[in-house]
């Protein structure tokens, strides 16, 4: 039994880091070989930090936890190097995480300002910032290790394991920067979006014809547009539509938060127990099980950030077609279908959002803009169009 738990846990190990290898490197070179979605900087960058985790930590990982590599020995340099890397890379992950869900803040609450000040200049900054914490926090799990060339086993060059004398003020320091302030701006921003979106499917559904139809009719053209508006619109079609919308918000919000937190709460949640209590030794093969729960992040993130956004899905499948010279017709009309259903949060709000900067245009459209608007599926006011290729 232990020999089949033994190997059914090495092959889950081996099959998340292929998928991560595989997923992040997809979505980098959508990416990268599109110019149209190269303002996905940060989408980028969490892709670049999740594959070199890919490379770096997760087959050290497997080395660490399976019993098979139990012979394989560090010296205190290397365990120092792997240590550095495990938590720089954590921390550059979890940062980026944040990074989104601010920079989607300001994208749906805020567009207009959002277009003047997000430049190629402040994104850069902003990677630099992620970095640079990154490897202070990194720093301090270095400080107290012992000096000389002793050397220790695979499965103690862990976190919970290094021998460093601050270890416990580390820990605290790092779940309380890299996970509990992340994890608090995630949960207010995310909310503010929502207020946001729950806002715009209250304004956007189309008033009933019986409701809009003036007392005393007139001949004018502006009545007869109205009228002609309200009785060609759907309205038993919109009005679910307003439902399930709201719905999709919430069910995306939960799964983005909910993975979040499913990912990285636990493995925090044992290091801060690690260090509070006095005297715990146990924890070799409790670390394995949230350290790895933990790696998960780095083969969903991918998909939640990337391979879920309309635009780089439709890159991909141009850039199959042109790989193995497909056809065009079906599987552009499969793009769009599943757009229509897997939009990330990010691309609901863009269709569902009366922002705060253009509450007033909202209130009361023209005869003009509500015929407009059965043709547009309710763009955003003052929104930059999404570019397409």
């Amino acid at each position: 039994q232990s020999i089949a738990q033994e190997v059914v846990g090495l092959l889950c190990m081996v099959l998340l880091t292929l998928t991560a290898l595989v997923a992040n490197t997809v979505v980098m070179v959508v990416i990268l070989k599109t110019p149209l979605l190269r303002k996905f900087i940060f989408v980028g960058h969490l892709c670049m930090v999740d594959l070199l985790s890919a490379i770096f930590l997760m087959p050290v990982g497997i080395i660490s936890s399976s019993s098979c590599f139990s012979r394989v020995i560090y010296s205190i340099a290397e365990c120092q190097g792997l240590i550095f890397l495990n938590v720089c890379f954590i921390s550059a992950s979890i940062l980026t995480i944040a990074v989104i869900s601010v920079e989607r803040y300001y994208y749906i609450v805020h567009p207009m300002r959002y277009e003047v000040k997000m430049t190629i200049r402040l994104a850069v900054a902003g990677v630099i910032i992620i970095w640079v914490k990154s490897v202070l926090i990194t720093v301090l799990a270095l400080v107290g290790w012992p000096q000389g060339n002793g050397a220790t086993s695979a499965s103690r060059c862990t976190v919970y394991w290094s021998p460093g004398a601050h270890k416990k003020a580390f820990l605290v320091i790092f779940s309380i920067a890299c996970f509990v302030l992340p994890t608090i701006i995630i949960f207010a921003v995310y909310s503010g979006v929502y207020r946001v979106a729950r806002m715009a499917s209250q304004q956007h559904v189309p008033v009933p014809a019986q409701a809009v139809a003036p007392r005393h009719r007139s001949d004018s053209v502006a009545s007869l547009v109205a009228i002609i508006t309200t009785r060609n619109l759907p309205v038993p079609r919109l009005v679910p539509e307003r439902f399930l919308g709201s719905n999709k918000a919430i069910l995306t919000l939960v799964l983005i938060v909910g993975q979040f937190l499913c990912c990285w709460l636990p493995f925090f949640a044992f290091h801060l127990h690690s260090s509070v209590a006095a005297g715990t030794e146990a924890g070799g093969h409790g670390e394995m099980v949230v350290t790895w729960i933990a790696y998960s992040s780095f083969a969903i993130n991918p998909f939640f950030y990337g391979l879920l956004n309309r635009q780089i899905r439709e890159e991909l499948a141009r850039l199959r077609r042109s790989c193995f010279n497909q056809p065009l017709g079906q599987e552009l009309c499969l793009s769009i279908s599943e757009a229509s259903v897997q939009e990330n949060f990010l691309q609901f709000l863009q269709r569902a959002t009366c922002t705060l900067e253009t509450h007033a245009s909202c209130i009361s459209p023209s005869p003009r803009d509500r015929l407009d608007q059965t043709k547009v599926s309710f763009p955003i006011p003052s929104q930059v169009p999404e570019e397409s290729s």
